[in-house]
């Protein structure tokens, strides 16, 4: 990207095959949303550091993080396939965002509270920026997906076939399809008084239907609803023998229905057919005061998730006005909450095609995760963690370490006790299945399950009765504090004593996201640090008084007070002519004490390196304030998600992982622990990996002090990409 063009200058977009640009107006390449920061005049150096003016607003920042990953769906260094992913990935971060964030919003405003973060902006003004954002972003995404992506994908075989473009036998083929699929499970609902409007679910896609004529019962045509087959994938691929020679074709569940609507209403006319889809709150609330069973309160929620009040409106571009207005007055929605879209209104299910298409040289290169050498000399886990500390960085190193640790302590006759944290986990887990197997074979085994990790209460209240029904104990955490450290634990008979064994990850125990997100994983058999697992656990499943922790920080209890005191450490040596460098790599930093620590860090001359995946409240570079702080976001093929945290501290270096981002949430209402890489070898490792990232110039992104993000180019240099180089220096290319 040209960092040299003036921000109001629009970008290129590059030209079709064959020379045939893609639109006379180009779509905007650089990324100059606001993160909410009003402009204002510069802070003088003694500023009280709680000042409004030094933060950024925490849902624009996150809203910022998003439209960095739309980004990556005009970057050409993807492949196309990918390229596709991260459009799609937009659409499903941004339901979440609506979802979560803006329903929260909303809320606030509903019950009168004004309460706003360390940046000083109302609920009111936050919700008119997101706004505003969105809807340029939601526009640009479509804009994206129609004039780059999908005459892209035709040139390269894969067709979406639109209804005006299906031929004779697709349209025969479709009639049959929607004769024997769509029509049997089909429901619609006529509007009138016996049937009013149906509440609809979360996300679910529909259709407003205008009709005319009269029904079998004398009633008058008026408006309809058609939820669509919730069962039905969304894209159909059409037969091959149907598909243009060397040509993979694709039609929409939602044209099929478009296309034969008029048979869902025999008998009257069809005057206009239109695609909706509203997103509703689906934020959880489980007030500790009033529940004896957590998951039976969850239970119930997850229900009413569905069902949530409404937060967005998509509906198809060609909606008319009275048609929309209909719907935001059934939905008790704002005109600013209506989006209107040039495509389908649920483009996240579009994700099918992704595993449908085999098209390898349209995607990433494929890779063997690698292994550390001492794992490669060694059949048992155990054995190697007994020899020394070992570090896998994933995906660059292989996840099967991790879930072999736990067969082998399942079956190893030895083994007394395994315990361990499970906060998102897959639906049919190695790891569950270890542990099952684990208790079968008489281990006492304790799995602490948070229930509440959210999205996935449902598949963690699956897996919690299965263990249950093994005979494990199962723990739902603390009511108040949702438990989010990634610890396993394993006590062993060696020679008429017991040993003690752990993992500790920055990640979570999910062999797939572990092929996907950068984490790390410390295997130790260091008696002080398992130890302190080993309390952490009796915490959670007890109670009683905190104990005294020697090696891990713990929140609630220990990990912000000592975050602060190590940043302000470095603040010290600068103050005294020392060389002071702190790198924090994590995916949020929101948390207004933590950024005041690094502000006071910058004043004394610490040179500050952030990594920070997602959202930043922090503002850079403001003389006399944040000079020496840089912030970079890396957006890559992995979604970066270790948490690491690394000290100069005048040459006696400390490097540490976290399961904690440096947010409130973290330090304060979660049980989260920090582990200091002990093994020198190790923390220089980590250091390495750190400092690749710092010399990113393909996937990076910096932070400016007026909020905007511009991606780093390599200009004349050589292009670096910290992914890249990691997965050559621990992974095998295929």
């Amino acid at each position: 990207m040209d960092e040299s063009r003036s921000p109001d200058s629009p970008a290129t977009v590059e030209s079709l095959p064959g020379g045939e640009a893609i639109t006379e107006t180009p779509i905007p390449r650089l990324n100059q949303t606001r993160t909410g920061i009003k402009p204002k005049s510069l802070p003088d150096p003694e500023a009280d550091l709680s000042d409004p003016g030094l933060y950024f607003n925490r849902e624009l920042s996150h809203l910022q993080f998003n439209v960095r990953v739309l980004e990556q769906a005009l970057d050409e260094a993807h492949p196309l396939l990918n390229r596709l992913m991260f459009l799609l990935i937009f659409s499903s971060n941004m339901d979440e965002f609506f979802e979560i964030r803006v329903a929260g919003l909303k809320n606030q405003v509903m019950i009168g509270d004004a309460t706003s973060g360390a940046d000083g902006r109302s609920p009111r003004s936050v919700l008119a920026e997101i706004s505003q954002i969105a809807h340029e972003q939601v526009e640009r995404q479509y804009r994206i997906l129609n004039e780059a992506l999908i005459p892209a994908l035709e040139a390269q075989g894969l067709r979406f076939r639109r209804r005006g473009d299906w031929t004779e036998a697709q349209r025969d083929w479709v009639r049959d399809y929607f004769e024997t699929e769509i029509m049997p499970v089909i429901s619609p609902i006529g509007l009138d008084p016996s049937h009013p409007f149906p509440r609809l679910v979360n996300k679910s896609l529909n259709f407003i239907v205008e009709l005319e004529g009269k029904d079998a019962f004398g009633r008058e045509g008026g408006l309809a609803i058609l939820p669509a087959p919730r069962s039905l994938p969304r894209v159909i691929g059409l037969p091959e023998e149907l598909c243009e020679s060397g040509f993979a074709e694709y039609v929409f569940l939602s044209s099929m229905i478009h296309a034969h609507a008029e048979e869902v209403f025999p008998g009257m006319k069809v005057r206009g057919c239109y695609q909706f889809r509203l997103t509703r709150n689906a934020d959880l609330s489980v007030d500790p005061e009033d529940v004896s069973d957590l998951a039976s309160a969850l239970r119930g929620e997850l229900l009413s998730r569905r069902y949530g009040s409404g937060v967005r409106l998509e509906v198809a571009d060609n909606c008319p006005d009275d048609l929309a207005e209909f719907l935001i007055k059934q939905f008790q929605l704002e005109a600013s909450d209506l989006y209107r879209v040039n495509g389908p209104v649920n483009l996240t299910r579009m994700m099918s095609v992704l595993g449908d298409v085999e098209r390898p040289e349209l995607c990433y290169r494929a890779f063997t995760p690698g292994l550390p050498k001492a794992l490669r000399k060694r059949d048992s886990v155990l054995q190697a963690m007994a020899e020394g500390d070992i570090l896998l960085h994933h995906p660059f190193h292989s996840f099967s370490p991790v879930e072999e640790l736990l067969r082998e302590a399942a079956r190893d006759p030895d083994v007394l006790a395994i315990k361990q944290t499970l906060y998102r986990t897959g639906a049919d887990s190695p790891i569950v299945n270890a542990l099952v197997e684990a208790a079968g074979n008489g281990k006492e085994v304790t799995v602490v399950i948070e229930l509440r990790a959210r999205f996935d209460e449902a598949d963690n209240l699956a897996l919690a009765s299965r263990l249950q029904e093994a005979g494990a104990i199962v723990i739902y955490g603390v009511m108040a504090y949702k438990t989010h450290a990634k610890m396993m634990h394993i006590v062993r008979r060696e020679k008429g004593q017991l040993r003690h064994y752990a993992h500790l990850g920055t990640g979570n125990y999910h062999s797939k996201t572990a092929k996907l997100y950068t984490d790390y994983s410390l295997l130790t058999a260091d008696p002080v640090l398992c130890a302190d697992v080993h309390k952490v656990f009796q915490q959670l499943s007890g109670m009683g008084r905190a104990r005294k922790i020697e090696k891990l920080l713990h929140a609630p209890f220990t990990l912000h007070e000592r975050l602060v005191a190590m940043i302000d450490r470095e603040a010290e040596h600068a103050r005294k002519g020392k060389r002071a460098h702190l790198v924090i790599k994590c995916n949020s930093l929101t948390e207004p004490k933590l950024i005041q620590a690094l502000y006071r860090a910058s004043q004394a001359g610490v040179e500050c390196d952030l990594i920070i995946r997602g959202m930043c409240c922090l503002r850079p570079g403001l003389p006399g304030i944040s000079e020496t702080i840089r912030v970079r976001s890396i957006i890559g093929r992995f979604l970066e998600h270790t948490r690491v945290f690394h000290f100069h501290n005048d040459g006696k270096s400390e490097t540490w992982g976290s399961s904690a981002d440096f947010m409130a949430r973290n330090m304060f209402h979660r049980v989260e622990t920090c582990f200091p890489l002990l093994d020198k070898k190790l923390a220089a490792q980590v250091r390495k990996d750190l400092e690749t990232y710092l010399v990113d110039n393909c996937q990076s992104w910096q932070l400016r002090p007026d909020g905007t993000y511009v991606k780093q180019s390599p200009g004349e240099a050589a292009p670096i990409s910290a992914q890249e180089t990691l997965l050559y220096a621990y992974a095998a290319r295929a």
